[in-house]
């Protein structure tokens, strides 16, 4: 399989893991050699109840029994869907009250980016130095590594870039400005956290200029950081909100949410301003409803925060130079970069998986499933510490 896999596959990188999986289930994938190996990355934030979960699972199998696809976006009448967006809007502080599914995070993005131009007939987009916001053509016109988009220029005009948590750069944000788009917390940068009330600012210049705020919570959203999205825990409320990843509990899907008075722009003059045909779709909106259920219904959120505190107490060591992040959105900043690869390497080699994040070499990802148990926890520490014991400098 793995050389079919090389062979017919198309590849993002020249050096993949290229794991064999057999199934997974809880906090553990399997390979075909059945190793277990503990999941500390879920996905790369995705699955945010775990593998396999009883309730989605169970959602999907309920919709499958119903109907699959029937129709593009917008024109039937849905349950699942009707469902998850309002369920989403008693959730979301006014006025984000109307949503629009996508097949994909980049997706929302292009559909934000779209709603803010509509919105205000302004062009200019603002994002930061060192964004991701996915991988199409205008989510990566927003994103501020050039080393990642050179190649495939010319992209969108008239997007400039502004450095996160840098007060002095709100001036550039003006009145030819349609919408500033942020990571609440910075993901491929290395999960940066937004310092003295930065977004809050953000927003207060917005409304001084008339420009929408667009927040990118396709990482931080659906419990991660102990609120249903980050934004909540930093004082602000954006115009518009991305999320994506971790919202279908394993299934593939994006949305955008604005006002009602905003996403109501799309639809006419011209009509058919923004289209989809799966997104929506209506198992996968059954996932996303019974993950958002579990996730508001239970617990999931308060312990996020208690398990952030274990991870803390627990990695300390002398090549840990800072633990970045909020809730179960964690990186280890390593002393240098040869070391963040030897840990989830090595990690690896020992039933544990790590990651890496994009644009910052030192950095090594913990991204766990939300409903990771303490004893899980503290099993994968036990064995970072290991790793770490074992390097030498």
């Amino acid at each position: 399989m793995k050389e079919d896999f090389f062979t017919y596959q198309a590849q993002t990188t020249p050096h993949p893991l290229a794991m064999e999986i057999s199934h997974a289930d809880g906090s553990y994938i399997y390979d075909t050699n059945q190793k277990a190996y503990l999941d500390f990355v879920a996905g790369v934030s995705a699955c945010s109840l775990g593998h396999k979960h009883p309730r989605v699972i169970k959602a999907i199998k309920d919709q499958l029994d119903q109907y699959l696809h029937v129709m593009v976006y917008g024109e039937y009448v849905q349950k699942s869907a009707v469902e998850l967006t309002k369920l989403l809007a008693s959730h979301l502080p006014n006025p984000l009250e109307k949503t629009y599914l996508t097949n994909s995070g980049t997706e929302a993005i292009e559909g934000a980016m779209k709603l803010a131009k509509r919105f205000t007939g302004r062009s200019e987009l603002i994002a930061a130095k060192h964004a991701y916001h996915g991988n199409t053509q205008g989510a990566m016109s927003v994103m501020g590594f050039e080393e990642r988009k050179s190649a495939f220029r010319p992209l969108l005009p008239d997007v400039h870039f502004i450095e996160f948590n840098n007060e002095a750069d709100l001036e550039k944000i003006t009145t030819k400005t349609a919408g500033i788009i942020l990571e609440t917390i910075q993901g491929g940068a290395g999960f940066i956290t937004p310092k003295n009330n930065y977004l809050a600012k953000v927003k207060k210049r917005c409304e001084e200029v008339g420009a929408l705020l667009i927040l990118d919570e396709i990482q931080p959203g659906f419990g991660r950081t102990g609120r249903l999205f980050g934004f909540q825990n930093y004082n602000v409320v954006p115009d518009i909100v991305v999320m994506g990843k971790g919202m279908g509990g394993g299934m593939p899907v994006g949305a955008f949410t604005a006002s009602a008075e905003m996403m109501d722009s799309l639809y006419d003059q011209p009509k058919l301003g923004h289209i989809t045909t799966f997104g929506g779709h209506p198992v996968i909106a059954a996932a996303c409803l019974a993950t958002l259920q579990e996730i508001t219904e239970s617990d999931l959120m308060e312990q996020t925060l208690t398990k952030e505190k274990l991870f803390r107490e627990l990695l300390q060591h002398k090549y840990i130079e800072e633990i970045r992040g909020k809730g179960l959105m964690l990186s280890l900043i390593m002393k240098n970069g040869d070391i963040a690869n030897q840990v989830v390497l090595a990690s690896l080699e020992e039933g544990l998986i790590l990651f890496w994040l994009l644009f910052e070499p030192k950095a090594v990802r913990i991204t766990p499933p939300l409903t990771i148990s303490e004893a899980e926890i503290r099993k994968g520490c036990d064995i970072i510490m290991k790793v770490l014991r074992k390097i030498t400098d």
